[in-house]
């Protein structure tokens, strides 16, 4: 279960927010995984849906775990399509306090596998967010790179 706190009081080194897109509810189901093991691991975290978050709001973030399924051609789930367009804007807010990993959920059967995560983490770093762990493309058998990945991911945010 996570501590209920506002987005704008993640500032605190051991605050954690992460955030998921998902069509199917694998990438929530994994967000609720890896917020178990990062209150394990004493931190206070917070989930949030990508479609109830706006851009604005990670400039008060520190650590960030981003869980996205690529849906269709390449695209973000529904839920994640605002925020997605929100990091490609010219408006968007320079990210440099932010340490983030990306866990990319996908199917090695489309053309483009794992689109909307590589998006996602491309978009952070040209923002300035410091990437603390590399992206972990994951196909429909996912549960070994969701351990490997949250595991090395939170550990090094705890360094």
């Amino acid at each position: 279960m996570t501590d209920e706190i506002a987005v704008e009081d993640l500032s605190n080194p051991k605050d954690l927010l992460i955030l998921y897109g998902t069509e199917t509810g694998n990438a929530e189901a994994l967000a609720d995984e890896a917020a178990e093991k990062a209150n394990e691991m004493g931190f206070t975290t917070k989930i949030s849906n990508m479609l109830d978050i706006e851009l604005s709001a990670l400039k008060s973030v520190v650590n960030l775990l981003v869980i996205v399924s690529t849906w269709g051609d390449g695209e973000p789930p529904d839920d994640a399509l605002d925020l997605y367009e929100s990091l490609d804007s010219d408006s968007a807010p320079l990210l440099s306090q932010l340490k983030y990993s990306v866990l990319a959920l996908g199917d090695t059967s489309y053309e483009y596998f794992c689109r909307a995560g590589k998006d996602f983490d491309a978009r952070l770093e040209k923002l300035g967010a410091k990437r603390i762990f590399d992206r972990r493309d994951c196909d429909v058998d996912f549960d070994d790179d969701f351990e490997e990945w949250s595991s090395g991911a939170l550990k090094a945010l705890s360094s």
